[in-house]
C-alpha cells in the first residue's frame, strides 16, 4: 500500500453524478401516517415489484387522469352488494 497519495491533478466535487430521471421532480411531501402504512403494506405484497412512492404516483395519476373509481360507484356497488346478501 502506498504511504502518500498525489492529488495534485484531483478535482472537487462529485464523483458520480446521477442522470436526472426525466419526468420526474423530486419534493418533499407531507402525508397521513395511515396512507403511508397503507402504501408500504402494499410495496410489501408486491415483493419488491412496485416502491411505495410509485403506488402513489400511481395512484394520484389514475385520480388526474379521472381513472379512479368515483365514489358514488362505489357506493352504490356496496349498496347492491349488501342488498343482495340480505335478500
Amino acid at each position: 500500500m502506498k504511504k502518500s497519495c498525489d492529488f495534485s491533478k484531483g478535482k472537487r466535487g462529485r464523483v458520480v453524478t446521477l442522470p436526472k430521471q426525466r419526468g420526474k421532480t423530486r419534493i418533499t411531501i407531507r402525508l397521513d401516517e395511515d396512507l403511508v402504512d397503507y402504501f408500504l403494506k402494499e410495496a410489501d405484497a408486491s415483493g419488491g415489484a412496485s416502491g411505495y412512492q410509485t403506488l402513489i404516483n400511481n395512484a394520484l395519476r389514475r385520480h388526474v387522469e379521472g381513472q379512479a373509481p368515483k365514489l358514488e360507484e362505489t357506493l352504490r356497488k356496496i349498496v347492491r352488494e349488501e342488498v343482495r346478501r340480505a335478500g
